[in-house]
């Protein structure tokens, strides 16, 4: 599958709907964001059973700052609706290949446990 472009307007629907998504937040005057840009395609064709998306953070200013993007490229995996990932700075092929693989391992069911008890902590203080 090739890269998609996501806007705010279709970032839910996309993440919800799609188990494992990775985003490159990118700027067409970015040296390095143009370097990994094709690494990025190259894992998206050999993944295609993944989201491979690609947010252009100067026509999509919003949906970066609701990220805290502040520099580029950043990479950021969700995966089931959790983000996992999330790093500024071009990545070579290898290590977007392991990183991928150790995204895959994670056992979310652990992670929704966590998040779950996160979550539950964070509204009994509120109440409190």
């Amino acid at each position: 599958m090739a890269t998609v472009q996501l806007t705010a307007d279709r970032f839910d629907e996309v993440v919800s709907s799609n188990d494992v998504v990775l985003i490159d937040f990118w700027a067409a005057w970015c040296g390095p964001c143009r370097t990994f840009a094709p690494i990025f395609e190259q894992a998206s064709e050999a993944h295609p059973d993944m989201v491979f998306a690609k947010v252009d953070t100067e026509a999509e200013q919003q949906l970066a700052a609701a990220f805290n993007i502040f520099s580029i490229p950043t990479l950021m995996i969700i995966r089931e609706q959790v983000v996992l990932y999330a790093e500024a700075g071009a990545l070579p092929e290898r290590t977007l290949n392991e990183l991928i693989e150790r995204v895959m391992e994670v056992d979310m069911a652990d992670v929704h446990r966590q998040v779950a008890a996160q979550q539950a902590g964070a509204t009994e203080s509120a109440d409190a």
